[in-house]
């Protein structure tokens, strides 16, 4: 339905309804006469005409007023109440005065009624002007609240006064500025990251390169010609090479999970033959660690529907991350189940130093390390546990982490059924 019909249905709703209210009045005020009275038929006809007249014309002026935008023509609300009260004491004369002034009241009963009308008009437009401060300061103070957050004030707080639709929307204000406080808080913090995203991305780029340069230059000059010192260069070139490729890899991955395009080529796996898989590749490295890799998978659990070589990035983070944290001696598990909705958890666990509690919300962060030196022996460029958070929920999964100082560190993700 257009936005031009849903006005005009909504109009009609509105005029169908007030319609309905003022012959609730009639029928109900033609009763009380007709029980309390008692009146000859002649009389009772006569009142219908005589109501259905000045309900005729209330209706007119009401509906003419509305039409006609008349709500809208002031620059305040208390001069619309007091407005509105004036045209429903103007209203009240009418019916009353028409219908004494056709009974054939006396002239002096009929001066009265006027001068009493134009009093209870006058009464009820002064509570009205009070009643309608009340109003008009609910929405004052929620215009002033307006303008401090347009000035930039995102702490204001309106006070929620009552249960009515003016509550509703004070209560809808301070929700929608608690959110701009989140994103402003949000934005602050992401602007802060972009800036340090250079100096960092430049300090985790510049070591390797610096390496590879002083190895290239030594060569060239024929500095070392040593056949095992010119070996151990150019291992040492291939390792920076390797990390400087790694590097990019990550921010490339990153940068598709920012945008949104991370493609996943999803089928049923097993996901206990990629955790086997993945401790096989880090066996040796493990061992130079001195750091024990075990395995353990429920039996029930395969297959799961996966990209086998996302989750196994997934694992593979982990895994580097937990041997990074992980003192000669220690143990590393890495243990799958199923779920209670048919999908599995895989969690890696390790016998570190765990996790300080105040590092614990931001370690998927990006570019997040708790080790702020952002020596690479100690850590890598920060991207590991963001990218493994990205790919898990790309997979519609869900990952954590549990640490105690001195107990070591458990990461868990979910994948679905």
């Amino acid at each position: 339905m257009s936005d031009y019909r849903q006005f005009f249905v909504k109009r009609r709703l509105t005029f169908v309804r007030f319609v309905l209210s003022v012959l609730l009045p009639f029928g109900f005020a033609l009763g009380l006469f007709y029980l309390l009275m008692n009146p000859p038929v002649s009389e009772l006809k006569f009142m219908i005409n005589l109501m259905l007249l000045t309900t005729l014309i209330s209706i007119v002026m009401a509906y003419l007023a509305y039409r006609m935008g008349w709500i809208n023509r002031f620059p305040h609300i208390r001069w619309t109440l007091l407005s509105g009260y004036a045209l429903s004491g103007l209203l009240i004369f009418l019916n009353v005065w028409v219908i004494a002034r056709m009974m054939f009241a006396s002239q002096h009963d009929l001066l009265l009624a006027t001068v009493l009308l134009v009093f209870a008009t006058g009464i009820a437009m002064s509570a009205g002007y009070l009643l309608s401060e009340a109003i008009t300061e609910r929405i004052v103070g929620l215009s002033e609240a307006s303008r401090e957050v347009s000035e930039g004030n995102l702490a204001v707080r309106v006070p929620v006064e009552g249960n009515d639709e003016m509550a509703c929307l004070t209560k809808s204000f301070n929700e929608m500025v608690e959110r701009l406080e989140n994103a402003e808080q949000k934005q602050r913090e992401m602007d802060i990251l972009r800036c340090n995203l250079i100096a960092w991305v430049g300090h985790d780029l510049r070591t390797p390169l610096t390496s590879i340069r002083a190895i290239l230059e030594a060569l060239a000059d024929g500095l070392v010609e040593d056949p095992e010192t010119v070996q151990r260069y150019l291992k040492t070139a291939q390792k920076d090479i390797r990390d400087l490729s790694l590097l990019i890899n990550d921010l490339f991955e990153m940068s598709q999970m920012d945008a949104g395009g991370l493609h996943l080529d999803c089928q049923e796996n097993s996901i206990s033959d990629l955790i086997s898989d993945t401790i096989e590749s880090f066996t040796e490295l493990s061992q130079r660690h001195g750091v024990e890799l075990l395995g353990e998978v429920e039996q029930g659990v395969d297959l799961i529907r996966m990209d086998t070589q996302r989750i196994g990035r997934v694992l593979s983070n982990l895994i580097s991350n937990a041997l990074r944290h992980t003192p000669a001696g220690g143990q590393i598990l890495i243990s799958a189940s199923r779920c209670s909705d048919g999908g599995c958890q895989v969690m890696v666990e390790d016998s570190g130093e765990g996790i300080q509690p105040e590092d614990l919300p931001y370690v998927f962060d990006q570019f997040y390390r708790g080790e702020k030196s952002r020596n690479r022996s100690t850590g890598g460029a920060g991207m590991g546990l963001a990218i493994a958070k990205g790919i898990v929920e790309a997979h519609g999964g869900h990952i954590r982490v549990a640490s105690e100082i001195g107990k070591g560190a458990k990461f868990f993700f979910t994948l679905p059924g």
